[in-house]
C-alpha cells in the first residue's frame, strides 16, 4: 500500500513539473519575423520584385494579397 502512495505521488509530481515547463517551450522564434520564407521570395526580394503579402481592404483591414502575389512577374 505505501509503495503505491509513493507511485501515485511521484506520478503527481512528475505530470506537475511537466504541465508547468510545457509553456516555456520556444520563447522565441529562430528566424526573424521579417526574414524570407521560402527561396522564390529571397529571389524576388533581390531582384526588387518582391510583393506585399498583406493590403488594406476598402473597409481598413488587412486582408491577404493573393491576387497581387500571384500574378506573373512580367505584369506591371
Amino acid at each position: 500500500m505505501m509503495r503505491r502512495t509513493a507511485y501515485c505521488l511521484l506520478f503527481l509530481l512528475a505530470t506537475t513539473a511537466l504541465v508547468l515547463a510545457m509553456p516555456q517551450g520556444c520563447a522565441q522564434s529562430p528566424f526573424p519575423p521579417n526574414a524570407a520564407r521560402t527561396p522564390y521570395t529571397r529571389y524576388q526580394i533581390l531582384r526588387g520584385e518582391e510583393r506585399p503579402a498583406k493590403e488594406a481592404s476598402l473597409t481598413g483591414r488587412d486582408s491577404v494579397n493573393l491576387r497581387n502575389r500571384l500574378k506573373p512577374l512580367g505584369d506591371p
